[in-house]
């Protein structure tokens, strides 16, 4: 019996199809750009608040944005 949900499925999916097409198509790929400036907006606010560290913000700015240009 499979209860998994499809939905969880189709954003996995989406977001591996995504990664690889960004890995393969570099600045070319449409999604490269916004989710870079996501990471350099992530790091700036990692700079300027004291709780959270440059690395960090970088990782959640990137994340954010991969996440908004995948979800539909």
């Amino acid at each position: 019996m499979d209860n998994r949900d499809p939905r969880r499925n189709d954003w996995v999916e989406d977001a591996k199809a995504e990664v690889s097409g960004m890995a393969k198509g570099g600045m070319d790929h449409p999604s490269t750009k916004p989710v870079l400036a996501g990471a350099a907006i992530g790091a700036l606010a990692g700079a300027l608040l004291p709780v959270i560290s440059l690395p960090v913000g970088a990782v959640v700015g990137a994340g954010f944005a991969f996440y908004n240009r995948i979800k539909k």
